[in-house]
């Protein structure tokens, strides 16, 4: 379980990692990617959309893995994601999974993760569920 200190920490990590570069793409260091409240149900939703083109190496790997099914470096890759923060449409439990982008270096998961929808969307967080963007395969 995550505490308010521990995702302090951790996007404080991440954003550490985006001044010094160590393989985070642009994009995923990019400060307009906050939450916006969702015209209609006054949740938060992902602010748009990421090309698959611009994320880091690794989440290309993870979205290959993602898509043969494994195997996946980490036991909790593939475990239902429960959107607690509430940023991603709420749906029902085991709509979503989460799968770990791996962050060269890291002595742990990082902060990096890729969310599979059932319906086939996938989304990218670069700080450990803070915000995230739907990633467009199509560039």
């Amino acid at each position: 379980m995550s505490t308010p200190r521990r995702r302090t920490r951790l996007r404080s990590l991440a954003a550490l990692l985006c001044l010094v570069g160590l393989g985070l793409a642009p994009s995923a260091c990019s400060t307009t990617t906050e939450a916006r409240p969702s015209s209609v149900s006054g949740a938060p939703s992902p602010t748009g959309t990421v090309c698959r083109s611009t994320l880091p190496p690794q989440a290309a790997d993870t979205l290959q893995l993602i898509a043969q099914g494994g195997p996946f470096p980490y036991r909790q890759d593939g475990q239902v994601f429960r959107n607690r923060e509430h940023v991603l449409p709420a749906r029902p439990t085991g709509y979503y999974h989460e799968y770990t982008v791996v962050t060269p270096g890291a002595p742990t998961r990082g902060a990096r993760r890729i969310i599979a929808a059932q319906n086939g969307t996938d989304y990218y967080t670069a700080d450990h569920y803070a915000t995230f963007n739907a990633i467009d395969p199509r560039c």
